[in-house]
């Protein structure tokens, strides 16, 4: 190590608890008509809705929303099991969490829990990383029950939308960047709020390693050890 650098320290990648209120959710074209059908409740065309984005779209924060409205428990989808279901909605209301996990899920015990929640007037919100369609469900009266059910969908974000979650990304952790640094990690990486997260958290932990600000060189270093190019970066 030259004489003069500074020490590296270590980086403990503690975990960073989200905010889930309504007033961190940031609002844009990409999710606005689902936070409007959020905020109907209890003027929803149905008892249950499916909610659809990819990962980091913000469902888990958007049913969080609606949980304290509506005063509902929340569960992962992998946690209901027959024994599970009448406690589930014996409750009055119930967010289920991300049903496209094949792995961990119960396709009986969630369409008992679907009959039974309707049965019981339970309001559902059932939070899904891909269309009904896309879920591959084995059980016939499962697909069809979720398919009858209103969905909405989060889309990819804009620019602008990326731009602002960038900001609070940071601001959550009190990191103070430039406006430079916000503009090129929004024009190369995906447009998805998840990715957004993910390259916020590495340029946090390689700043605090090296004890450095995030510069707008030190973020394209981390870019490029990400993956990603320096295609349409503008000079300067």
């Amino acid at each position: 190590m030259p004489e003069n650098a500074p020490p590296r320290q270590l980086a403990f990648d503690l975990p960073l608890d989200p905010r889930y209120g309504r007033e961190d959710f940031l609002v844009g074209p990409a999710n606005e008509a689902a936070y409007a059908l959020i905020e109907a409740w209890p003027d929803w065309p149905d008892s249950v809705l499916v909610l659809t984005g990819p990962p980091g779209s913000g469902k888990s924060h958007l049913a969080a929303i609606w949980a304290e409205r509506a005063h509902a428990w929340t569960v992962p989808a992998a946690d209901i099991n027959a024994d599970a279901v009448q406690h589930l909605v014996s409750n009055g209301a119930l967010v289920i969490e991300d049903i496209d996990r094949a792995q961990s899920r119960d396709e009986a015990a969630l369409f008992h829990l679907l009959n039974r929640a309707r049965e019981l007037g339970c309001p559902l919100l059932l939070t899904s990383g891909t269309g009904i369609d896309a879920l591959g469900l084995a059980t016939p009266d499962l697909r069809s029950r979720l398919r009858l059910a209103p969905g909405i969908a989060i889309e990819a974000p804009d620019d602008a939308l990326l731009r602002a979650v960038l900001v609070k990304l940071f601001v959550d952790r009190q990191l103070v960047v430039d406006l430079s640094v916000i503009d090129s990690l929004a024009l190369r990486i995906d447009r998805s709020l998840g990715r957004a997260r993910d390259v916020v958290a590495e340029l946090d932990r390689d700043a605090l390693g090296r004890q450095r600000r995030i510069s707008r060189p030190l973020a394209l270093a981390v870019l490029r050890r990400m993956g990603f190019d320096d295609e349409g970066e503008p000079s300067g």
